[in-house]
């Protein structure tokens, strides 16, 4: 192999990738809470809804849990046009990984409320709690334990995710990896240095979530 490293191209690239790491935690914060938005109603609607709520909810979830998320990033970027609805790449990025973690949340939040117990739901029940009441002083504090390692392992599954973002021109970290290494020719520099980035960040993220959930929910948490 007839290859000499040049390190000091790659590393003047470094503040111009940092910048693409910022956008990929920020992309993937706020489409992870979004989607644990639309997970948490889609729970609530699966355990508590009528019928007919949870058959719409049963379409949703099995759509976007058997569908790759990239076909449904596609279908969002070249078919919402055709309706009218125009989003920025950034913003078709959010809305697909949001769609995406509604349907996976939705399931591991409807097993957290079920594994709350009937007889503490009953007695906030016949102490006059409104659904809202029992959901937040009831089954919040007890499902929080139970789901904070799935969902911690969901939220690093997006970080590593909003690579794709890169195929619709999102300059996140992979998408500014592209044009690093257009630029200097230094691929394999510039792609070892986004890779080691990818496993800082996701440290980070784990370490963050494992205080957290100690500190907030008393969860025993391991980084590794």
């Amino acid at each position: 192999m007839d290859y000499t490293f040049q390190w000091r191209e790659a590393f003047e690239q470094l503040p111009y990738l940092l910048g693409g790491a910022w956008i990929t935690l920020h992309l993937s914060f706020l489409g992870f809470w979004a989607g644990c938005t639309i997970g948490l109603f889609g729970a609530l609607a699966k355990t508590y809804g009528p019928r007919w709520l949870i058959r719409l909810v049963d379409i949703y979830v099995v759509f976007f849990t058997n569908t790759p998320g990239l076909v449904t990033a596609f279908f969002i970027f070249f078919g919402l046009p055709e309706f009218g609805i125009v989003l920025s790449p950034y913003e078709v990025m959010l809305l697909n990984i949001a769609l995406n973690s509604g349907g996976y949340i939705t399931e591991v939040m409807r097993g957290g409320f079920l594994s709350v117990r009937q007889a503490e739901v009953e007695a906030a029940t016949a102490m006059g709690f409104s659904l809202l009441q029992r959901l937040r002083f009831v089954i919040v504090p007890h499902i929080a334990k139970v789901l904070f390692a799935p969902l911690s392992n969901w939220y690093i599954w997006i970080i590593l995710g909003t690579a794709a973002a890169s195929i619709f021109g999102v300059e996140e970290l992979t998408g500014r990896a592209f044009n690093a290494a257009s630029d200097t020719f230094r691929s394999i520099e510039i792609y070892l240095m986004v890779a080691f980035l990818y496993v800082a960040i996701t440290i980070l993220a784990s370490f963050v979530l494992a205080m957290i959930g100690r500190w907030q929910f008393r969860v025993k948490v391991k980084v590794f």
